[in-house]
């Protein structure tokens, strides 16, 4: 039987979830894959609309089964009606990868209680509700959950604060729902360019950027593909950085 993933924030074929997406496919895990146009289009990222559908096309030619189910996560009855949906389609789910986020750049002073609270609903509410529904679930073999995080936060408070919470949340849930036999992971890629970088910005990451690259989403994918593989399976409670080299706590925006 092929190992099952639910993966969040695949909406775009240049993003993150995308590359890990295609990574788990590429090893035979049949999908599961949230997405939600009207956030990528908020933020002028929205790409070809049709990019969910040919994402799923590309990854059913590795055989697998893949399926599409938007959810907007910043509704609170969001994570359980896509857990069971994914549960529903894949039975059973082994993996919840989430690399869903919020992400608007604003500082102290200029950030609206509107957006922080948005912010609040999808990168930490989300992944509670996403984490218990999916714990709630597993067999007696238990299962993983990843989540994608980052440092940035000088100038982009909301984001940044809410990733702070997320990695508490991720990490206290390897020692909380042990007994499940749930483990669970935080990965910290770095910058990398998925379609948001200006020229100016990617200048500057890449002067701080001791590989002279940045990130791509192949190589989070990679460090995804490790830890949900057998030959990963010891590593749990970690937050880990995949950043090739990029100083901690350094995103020079």
């Amino acid at each position: 039987m092929a190992q099952t993933a639910l993966i969040t924030g695949v909406g775009r074929r240049r993003g993150i979830g995308a590359g890990i997406a295609a990574g788990l496919a590429a090893d035979g895990w049949d999908l599961a894959l949230s997405f939600w146009r009207p956030y990528d289009e908020r933020l002028g990222l929205a790409g070809d609309p049709e990019d969910p559908e040919r994402l799923a096309g590309e990854l059913r030619r590795h055989g697998r089964t893949v399926e599409l189910i938007p959810a907007d996560l910043e509704d609170p009855s969001a994570a359980s009606a896509l857990v069971d949906a994914a549960a529903e389609r894949l039975d059973p789910l082994n993996a919840l990868v989430m690399s869903h986020c919020d992400s608007v750049s604003s500082g102290v002073l200029d950030t609206s209680t509107e957006s922080f609270d948005r912010h609040y609903a999808v990168n930490v509410r989300a992944t509670w509700l996403l984490i218990a529904e999916f714990a709630g679930q597993l067999g007696p073999d238990g299962g993983a959950v990843i989540a994608l995080t980052s440092d940035h936060t000088v100038g982009n408070l909301p984001y940044g604060v809410t990733k702070g919470a997320l990695d508490r949340l991720v990490l206290a849930s390897a020692h909380e729902l042990s007994g499940l036999g749930l483990r669970a992971n935080v990965i910290n890629p770095g910058p990398v360019d998925t379609g948001w970088m200006d020229d100016a910005t990617r200048a500057r990451c890449l002067a701080s950027q001791p590989t002279g690259r940045l990130g791509t989403p192949t190589d989070a994918a990679n460090l995804v593909r490790f830890l949900l593989s057998a030959q990963g399976a010891w590593i749990n409670g970690q937050l880990l950085y995949s950043n090739g080299g990029y100083p901690k706590g350094h995103l020079p925006l």
